[in-house]
């Protein structure tokens, strides 16, 4: 399947046509939701979207990785991830494209 990369003026139009808003209020709500997000997600606070799911900061732990061709081994680092949970709905109705 071929999946497509909204741009952001793309979305911020969708914003637009939804909502009745301005453009350029679109734009500054859009840079709003994100600069909150990022600074809750930072703070190591987890964003509950309804009817979409969760985005969450987690530790990804160190751990041990072999190179496939050398099989030599080294350690990967223990690091912090952006993980994004997808609400039951939203599963099911991916099972279905």
């Amino acid at each position: 399947k071929f999946y497509y990369t909204m741009l952001t003026k793309e979305f911020i139009g969708l914003i637009v046509s939804g909502s009745g808003l301005s453009k350029k209020d679109a734009e500054q709500l859009l840079a709003t939701t994100t600069a909150i997000m990022r600074e809750n997600l930072m703070d190591g606070k987890a964003i509950q979207l309804q009817g979409l799911g969760t985005l969450e900061v987690k530790e990804r732990k160190e751990r041990t990785i072999v190179h496939p061709r050398t099989g030599e081994r080294t350690i990967a680092p223990s690091k912090n991830q952006l993980v994004f949970k997808a609400t039951a709905n939203i599963k099911e109705e991916l099972k279905k494209l």
